[in-house]
């Protein structure tokens, strides 16, 4: 048996939903300071800096994505003719 429950719903009430605090206010204020900075020239600031360690380390996890994402899906295709259900006996 197979239940399917459809619920629509924003994300902003799902947040309440789900009691997780609203961190609307607190990112555009963390986005105004990282903005001042960078248009102060503020050493570390520069938008090559902010992204270098997605940058360093982005291919290997990107690499990792692409393997995951492969094995999920050669998984999926090999295994689904041994899933399938019996008939009744």
């Amino acid at each position: 048996m197979k239940f399917n429950i459809d619920i629509d719903m924003t994300p902003d009430e799902l947040r309440r939903v789900l009691g997780l605090p609203d961190v609307q206010k607190f990112q555009e204020d963390m986005m105004r300071k990282i903005t001042e900075q960078m248009e102060a020239g503020v050493e570390g600031y520069d938008p090559l800096t902010l992204f270098k360690p997605y940058l360093t380390s982005g291919l290997g996890s990107m690499e990792a994505l692409q393997k995951l994402m492969m094995n999920l899906m050669t998984s999926g295709y090999s295994g689904s003719s041994s899933s399938a259900p019996k008939g009744k006996d």
